[in-house]
């Protein structure tokens, strides 16, 4: 009996007035990761293959067109473009990351938000997915824009009975001005914005996050060519009104803007293009008795778009 009792006695386990050594043993890692983040899960399964079809799926072309997919890279632009609500299919999350305050934000808010992908990957398959930018451990995949045809944001505008009110951009290559510019036209109750499908600034992240969401309910046209795509507007009886610093007209004396107006903004630098510039009904100028030469796209649009409203109402 007694050599029983010896051998219990060596038994390993908690000790009482053990002091709280084993305290440490006892913390766990943060707290249970998605279903879809778990290696093995059925939904972690069903995720990696949604992710691998969207990615290798081509992406069918509507009326507009559709962009390309876009990766937000890094932790801080990934959490940012969430909260912003960008678009988003997949979140890629490297494996044993380090679980820090803003990857468990990314998850967080991934995961509120419903329709995004969560999907681990190796260190390596990042690399090559960026092509070695540095993604501190998050991917967040932007899938494609759907941009809308030119001719459907006059027809929104006369479905609803009102008369157009649209900014064309020219020569807009940031785009943060074009996200800036969505901003305005929602704002002051536009039907949209149209841009050109070469050599413009598309609806990218950076374009989603400086609209501050108004992307969501602002259609933006592309057109495969602007001038034509003025050229119809005006044949449909909307007159096109281009910004211009050497412009013949003010713009508090035109009573153009009071009916159906395409507002065609240029770049800071160049302005107009030229064949653009020819196809305008008006040209126009905003007094800057400051000396300013020039305002960027979202501020120009935005008085423009304000001076309209103001003689409609």
């Amino acid at each position: 009996m007694a050599a029983n009792n010896r051998r219990m006695s060596g038994k390993k386990g908690a000790q009482v007035g053990s002091g709280g050594q084993r305290r440490k043993g006892l913390e766990g890692k943060g707290p249970t990761p998605p279903a879809e983040m778990r290696k093995g899960h059925k939904k972690n399964r069903i995720a990696n293959a949604k992710a691998k079809q969207a990615v290798r799926r081509p992406a069918p072309r509507g009326r507009g067109g559709r962009g390309t997919s876009e990766m937000v890279v890094g932790r801080n632009p990934v959490v940012e473009a969430l909260r912003e609500g960008v678009p988003a299919s997949t979140l890629y999350v490297q494996q044993f990351i380090d679980n820090d305050e803003r990857v468990r934000e990314a998850l967080q808010l991934a995961s509120e938000r419903g329709g995004i992908n969560l999907m681990e990957a190796p260190r390596p398959e990042l690399d090559r997915m960026t092509n070695g930018l540095n993604h501190q451990g998050l991917v967040l995949q932007v899938p494609p824009y759907e941009y809308a045809h030119p001719e459907d944001l006059a027809s929104a505008a006369h479905d609803d009975g009102e008369d157009p009110l649209i900014v064309a951009l020219d020569g807009v290559t940031d785009p943060r001005n074009l996200g800036a510019v969505v901003r305005s036209v929602a704002a002051f109750g536009g039907h949209g914005v149209v841009v050109p499908e070469r050599r413009a600034a598309g609806m990218t992240a950076g374009a989603w996050k400086t609209s501050a969401g108004t992307a969501a309910r602002t259609p933006v046209a592309r057109a495969t060519n602007l001038t034509r795509a003025l050229e119809s507007y005006k044949k449909a009886g909307i007159v096109v009104v281009g910004l211009a610093a050497d412009g013949e007209h003010e713009i508090g004396e035109l009573e153009a803007l009071e009916g159906p107006v395409v507002i065609v903004v240029g770049s800071e630098g160049k302005g107009l293009s030229r064949l653009v510039g020819e196809t305008c009904d008006f040209r126009v100028r905003i007094p800057m008795p400051g000396g300013a030469e020039s305002l960027n796209a979202g501020v120009a649009a935005g008085i423009v778009l304000y001076e309209a409203v103001r003689r409609r109402v």
